[in-house]
């Protein structure tokens, strides 16, 4: 029996795909989309990481060349991950001015000005000998506050070589207020803060603890990121937000799209994700075998990071999506 009254037919917009591409709510934008590099000191030539195919441990030479690639596609930003040639327990070519990152943020801040946007993760994982977020007291546990000094002397040292955002993402109480006042007392109010309000203690991080060189030596992380079965995120988010933050954090993004899609409801700022390496390589290996379409997952998963409600990804597939999409 035909109904006397309209029949709406939802696939009457799915027909074709300019129909499709006609009515997406939600895109994909190149500009919208954050290369993480890692730039490893004391290496003549890239070094590739076994467990992230695709991926490097670049020079101060080669990350200039991947970041002018990035930048030429469309990519709205970049993140800078170091790797020292000397670690300590204090992490002390972290805020070194002639620190890795430091040499490579002056060396693209020459050579890209306001092009991009530079960013470079702030924590000391990379840089101390123990591999773990902080200072360690006796004990052995992390101490918050003494490395909430350490913390800031970094900022600065970004600052002053040229970062546009920091990255705090060592998960310390108090770390957003800390990174905000150093800035401010050092004559850089303008260095923006993208605070990992919500880092999970996820066992996605594998291949990057690879490329980092940043594996804990003991023990776990657990204590100081967030636990995957709590509800506190929007809390955590809540207090960066109220300690200076200017945009805030979700790490991993496909396990944590919930959280996404709550923090982009609720905090009156930009929300970021990080697509993180444990879901890069899964799709990588995946696709080696055969086992699923590549391009396909990698727009479908992107896409799903976007509707939960992230304005901003950090993604391993940032340039090589962007030439796609251009």
């Amino acid at each position: 029996m035909t109904p006397s009254y309209p029949v709406s037919r939802p696939r009457r917009l799915r027909r074709t795909a300019a129909l499709r591409r006609l009515v997406a709510p939600v895109s994909v934008r190149p500009s919208a989309l954050v290369q993480p590099l890692f730039v490893k000191e004391a290496i003549d030539e890239p070094q590739p990481v076994v467990s992230m195919p695709g991926v490097v441990q670049h020079t101060r030479d080669s990350v200039r060349k991947a970041a002018a690639e990035a930048v030429s596609a469309g990519v709205g930003g970049l993140i800078l991950f170091g790797i020292p040639a000397l670690k300590d327990d204090r992490g002390s070519q972290a805020d070194a001015a002639d620190g890795i990152v430091q040499l490579a943020l002056a060396d693209l801040a020459a050579d890209l000005g306001s092009q991009t946007v530079l960013m470079a993760d702030l924590c000391l994982d990379e840089y101390t000998s123990h591999g773990h977020c902080g200072l360690l007291t006796a004990d052995g546990e992390v101490d918050n506050d003494a490395t909430l000094e350490r913390y800031a002397s970094i900022a600065v040292a970004q600052a002053v070589a040229g970062v546009h955002v920091v990255a705090p993402s060592g998960m310390m109480d108090g770390q957003v207020a800390a990174i905000r006042s150093a800035l401010d007392s050092a004559g850089f109010p303008d260095v923006a803060i993208c605070a990992y309000a919500a880092k999970y203690a996820s066992g996605f991080y594998g291949p990057f603890r690879d490329a980092a060189e940043c594996a804990p030596q003991f023990g776990d992380r657990a204590s100081y990121q967030q636990d995957p079965a709590a509800r506190d995120a929007m809390r955590e988010i809540e207090l960066d937000i109220a300690e200076g933050a200017d945009i805030i954090m979700i790490k991993p993004a496909l396990a944590y799209l919930d959280v996404i899609s709550q923090a982009a409801a609720m905090a009156g700022l930009p929300v970021a994700a990080y697509q993180v390496s444990g879901e890069y390589s899964m799709v990588e290996a995946a696709a080696a075998n055969g086992w699923l379409d590549r391009d396909r997952v990698i727009m479908e998963t992107l896409t799903a990071i976007s509707r939960a409600g992230a304005d901003i990804i950090l993604t391993y597939w940032a340039t090589e999506v962007a030439q796609r999409l251009s």
